[in-house]
């Protein structure tokens, strides 16, 4: 943890208030990878965490404050998903591998942080502008360079100039967020996740290149 930490009185936390504030983030998180999170209660929270709802009070207005805590280190991390898609090559067998390196880099975010964003999913839907923004930013890490990605090979002459590149690449983002947030789904219509990811890499690719990616010997 950089900078400095406030309490919500605007106090500057020590070492020690710091370091209860991180436990009892590091507990929220928890207690959502089991429970719905309008279950979740602040005495609940500051119990596992060994201290009393006053403390928790300290840190935080209430329990969705810390949720959004939560949720903003979560788009910190989902800032370096673009890193699985900027400078890439799409051409040949580069732009296969580009294509699954996405899908397994985007399901395994999704599936380390499946709590935190399924709270970040409902908030979004209910329309909560907070968690609005926070999905958007993480999707907008991915979306943006695969827009450059498509425009790119539109300069080269492999894409057509009709394909629109920011609605292929928005589309093809919201279909890996769609399916990672669902991927336990796939397996009650017995689709496991050695399947999944090739067929997915193969619409990505489609999508980007509009061509097949070539077979591998």
């Amino acid at each position: 943890m950089t900078g400095q930490v406030r309490t919500v009185d605007g106090r500057v936390a020590g070492r020690r208030g710091q370091a209860t504030r991180t436990k009892l983030l590091a507990c929220l998180g928890e207690m959502l990878d089991s429970s719905p999170y309008r279950d979740v209660k602040v005495i609940d929270v500051a119990r596992r965490a060994g201290t009393s709802p006053a403390t928790f009070y300290q840190y935080f207005p209430d329990v969705e404050g810390a949720v959004l805590e939560l949720a903003e280190q979560m788009a910190k991390e989902g800032a370096g998903l673009t890193g699985l898609v900027a400078g890439r090559s799409w051409t040949g067998k580069s732009g296969a591998q580009a294509a699954e390196e996405l899908v397994d880099g985007f399901l395994g975010f999704w599936r380390r942080n499946e709590a935190i964003l399924r709270v970040v999913d409902l908030g979004a839907a209910e329309g909560d502008k907070r968690f609005y923004k926070i999905r958007m930013k993480i999707l907008n890490s991915v979306t943006k360079s695969l827009t450059e990605s498509v425009r790119e090979l539109q300069a080269k002459g492999k894409v057509d100039e009709a394909v629109h590149p920011a609605a292929v690449a928005g589309s093809l983002v919201v279909m890996l967020a769609g399916v990672a947030a669902h991927q336990k789904a796939f397996q009650t219509w017995g689709v496991k996740q050695a399947d999944l990811k090739p067929s997915l890499a193969l619409l990505v690719h489609l999508g980007v290149t509009g061509r097949k990616p070539p077979k591998q010997v």
